[in-house]
């Protein structure tokens, strides 16, 4: 004991009264704590309490004045700044100290504080560690109801958030399944899902506002057939896993190539106001079944558990009637590519959750296809898969979202009715066997392995007797400023190269031009009933894109230089075997075109039974009357009569994939240095810079020459390199940056799938893709 200190306090002890040493008056306020250590720091309180007393009871003096104190010791400056007790004051601190241990929920209501001495400092406030701190928090509890008050919880800050949760089912006393639901911190709009975190690690104090509810909710899907489930989706997770788990419940394989959009909201007329939506119900289907899912008869196990859920899964996997004229009315038709674009800026961020973007639960979405690259569609295992996308390609066309020619159109119509008629004779093949099913899939893994054993040697073979195609064609460059129209010219293809020259005797010498139609984008432009027939070039440049046009005599011509380009653009020759599988495509795509005037003997000039404003989009509704659309929808009919419903379902997507605008997604920019607002368009690969006002395309540059992009989160803008220094950056009008990112960094991804990894999705490729400053 030394001479400064008359009585015997811990150094802590003194730590702790000079740290909370103020000069106002306050009251001392104390949590309780069932931490041991907060137990053994009232024991400590009660040590030093007992020898207080014990000095007191020998010493004569009654008060402590450190101004009469001429000696030191090492707590003397401590002291000094800490504060002056009297006896009595410094009893009643302890006697407060053993109140509190005795009694832990209560808190102290008297104000502690010196007597009345001008000399001294007015109040002293203590309070445990921070580490040690006890605090009250509030949590609201969603399976309680609205009404009910929060639940107060009594914490400490070193408490992880499994422990509040803990805390929290213990004080609700309700005996339920509490596996699915986790903390909702509203001020910062995240989920606390790492239950191993503290408190503090998370920064939550006394003011947050946590939501105690499912993980789970219920939520209105729409899907592109038209048809609104009802089904229990994960709000915590990001969109990209919540996608995931929807497509696993739906049968829907490769689930990368779908993603969330918010609705475009539309004025309801007073009409509509009666008119109630049908919504199926998909909210009692077990979340165990939709993790594992099984096959039953062909169809997930979780719609085999009723007849009503079979109606269900039959509504997904079977093709709906032609809408009615009225209905395709209602819908919301894109006028120019300004509203193209604000429908595609509605895209939900796959690196987020549904809560963090506003989405609450009963809310409506819709799920389309967002990345326009279908790998590996299979009819057999992509049922649901390929009915809709049949019904979102069709809606695309209805709805003018994309264009196409008048004979596009009626093929496409032509193609509908057939689907149509065949869909309601044709019963679903949804059962298979088993042992089949494993036996072709082993064929099919044998088939991709011999096929990587031998590649190398027949590629080498290709190269060495790759044959050539040699004839007159004409050729356009519609960008150069020259009047004069197409010129002809001989042509020659050999290995993955266009040659031309002035002639056939000249062909000999060196061409006037050569063209590598590795990585060129191959477009059709076919008219047969003008004999149109070109073939658009797009061909890789430094400073963007040239266009080349070519111009065929005749269907045979066409289907031979068509497929050509096409094997050349993917880096194949004329000596690969899907050559002539390619040239029969092409010509039964321009059969299906040609009008048979001498087949209207097999079917009647004026079907009943065919409405054409429900196959064709409204301008064509106003360009020609019923009685002029009929037979030349019934004329196309003739070429696909006799395709089954598969088949026709296929050739519906190979000619909308064949379409010059296919895939494109819209977003209005501006470009760094520019003035004016422009048009981007993002294909599966390549990205399109258009004129907004003309709606001519300035600029393409592909992916494959892309060197890094980058994102400036700050400013929100895009900066893209590519090969042969060039640089472009902008900023986002009708959309977030973020949304250009993630096609960008989507499409990037789809080109690293392959058939050996078919089955397995690399999810964490895809974040570092489009997760942007998420991802770090």
């Amino acid at each position: 004991m030394c001479a400064f200190c008359p009585f015997n306090i811990s150094h802590s002890l003194l730590h702790m009264l000079h740290a909370h040493a103020h000069t106002h008056t306050h009251t001392l306020h104390m949590h309780h704590s069932h931490s041991l250590s907060v137990k053994a720091h009232f024991r400590l309180a009660e040590t030093e309490k007992k020898k207080e007393q014990a000095y007191f009871d020998r010493s004569d003096t009654s008060s402590i004045d450190t101004a009469t104190q001429t000696t030191t010791c090492p707590a003397q400056e401590r002291a000094r700044n800490c504060c002056i007790f009297s006896q009595k004051n410094l009893g009643n601190f302890f006697k407060d100290l053993t109140e509190a241990q005795e009694s832990p929920s209560s808190h102290f209501s008297k104000p502690w504080t010196e007597e009345t001495n001008d000399s001294s400092p007015a109040f002293l406030s203590l309070s445990l560690a921070p580490s040690m701190a006890v605090w009250d928090l509030s949590v609201t509890v969603e399976d309680l109801g609205s009404d009910a008050p929060p639940v107060t919880l009594s914490v400490a800050s070193d408490l992880h958030v499994g422990g509040v949760i803990l805390k929290l089912v213990e004080k609700t006393q309700i005996k339920r399944d509490w596996s699915d639901h986790a903390l909702w911190w509203e001020q910062k709009q995240r989920w606390l899902l790492r239950t191993a975190w503290t408190l503090e690690k998370y920064g939550i104090h006394a003011d947050a506002r946590l939501v105690f509810m499912p993980q789970h909710k219920p939520l209105k899907l729409c899907l592109p057939n038209g048809i609104t489930l009802k089904l229990r989706a994960c709000f915590s997770n990001p969109v990209f896993q919540t996608v995931m788990g929807i497509c696993r419940m739906l049968n829907i394989r490769h689930p990368e190539e779908l993603s969330l959009l918010r609705p475009i909201e539309q004025k309801k007329k007073k009409k509509d106001k009666d008119s109630a939506e049908e919504i199926y119900d998909l909210t009692e289907v077990p979340l165990s079944s939709v993790s594992r899912p099984c096959l039953y008869n062909g169809m997930p196990a979780h719609f085999a558990d009723s007849t009503q859920m079979e109606a269900i899964y039959k509504m997904l996997s079977v093709t709906q009637p032609p809408p009615a004229p009225e209905v395709i009315a209602k819908q919301y038709r894109p006028a120019s590519v300004v509203d193209k674009a604000h429908i595609h800026g509605r895209w939900l961020d796959s690196s987020r959750c549904l809560m963090q973007q506003g989405i609450q639960e009963n809310d409506r979405v819709w799920l389309r296809f967002k990345f326009y690259a279908f790998y590996d569609i299979e009819p057999k295992y992509d049922v649901v898969r390929l009915t809709q996308l049949y019904e979102q390609a069709r809606w695309a066309i209805l709805l003018e979202d994309i264009d196409c020619t008048e004979e596009e159109m009626m093929l496409f119509g032509a193609l509908q009715y057939h689907i149509s008629k065949v869909s309601q004779s044709e019963p679903q093949m949804l059962s298979s066997s088993a042992a089949m099913d494993d036996l072709e899939s082993a064929l099919q893994s044998l088939e991709v392995k011999m096929e990587g054993e031998t590649s190398t040697a027949s590629e080498m073979l290709e190269y060495m007797t790759a044959p050539e195609l040699n004839d007159y064609l004409k050729i356009f460059r519609p960008k150069r400023l020259t009047l004069k129209g197409y010129k002809q010219y001989w042509f020659k293809f050999q290995d993955t190269s266009i040659s031309y020259f002035k002639s056939k005797e000249e062909s000999i010498g060196e061409p006037i031009q050569q063209i590598n139609l590795k990585g060129c984008e191959v477009a059709p432009d076919v008219n047969v009933t003008a004999q149109k027939f070109l073939i658009r070039l797009l061909i890789p440049a430094p400073e963007g894109m040239n266009e080349v046009y070519l111009r065929c005599e005749n269907e045979q011509q066409y289907a031979q230089w068509m497929a050509a380009c096409r094997l050349g653009s993917k880096g194949k020759t004329l000596a690969d075997s899907s050559f002539q599988s390619e040239i029969q495509s092409i010509r039964s795509f321009l059969a299906m075109q040609k009008t048979s005037s001498s087949s209207h003997g097999n079917v009647p000039a004026n079907d009943e039974s065919i409405n054409t404003h429900s196959l064709v989009s409204p301008r064509y509704h106003k360009k020609y009357k019923t009685k002029q659309l009929t037979p030349r929808i019934l004329d196309a009919y003739q070429n696909v009569a006799q395709l089954s419903l598969t088949d026709a379902l296929m050739r519906f997507l190979q000619i909308w994939q064949a379409l010059p605008d296919f895939g494109l997604s819209y977003v209005v920019v501006r470009f760094k240095g520019s003035r004016k607002d422009e048009v981007m368009g993002i294909a599966p690969n390549r990205l399109i810079r258009i004129d907004l006002g003309v709606g001519d395309v300035v600029k393409t540059w592909r992916y494959n020459n892309m060197k890094q992009w980058n994102v400036n989160w700050d400013i929100r803008q895009v900066a893209i390199e590519f090969e042969g220094n060039v640089n472009i950056a902008f900023g986002c009008v009708t959309a977030d940056c973020k949304i250009v990112h993630e096609f960008i960094g989507g499409y990037i991804f789809m080109s690293t799938r392959s058939r050996e990894k078919s089955d397995t999705l690399n999810e964490e490729l895809f974040h570092k893709l489009t997760g942007g400053h998420e991802a770090l």
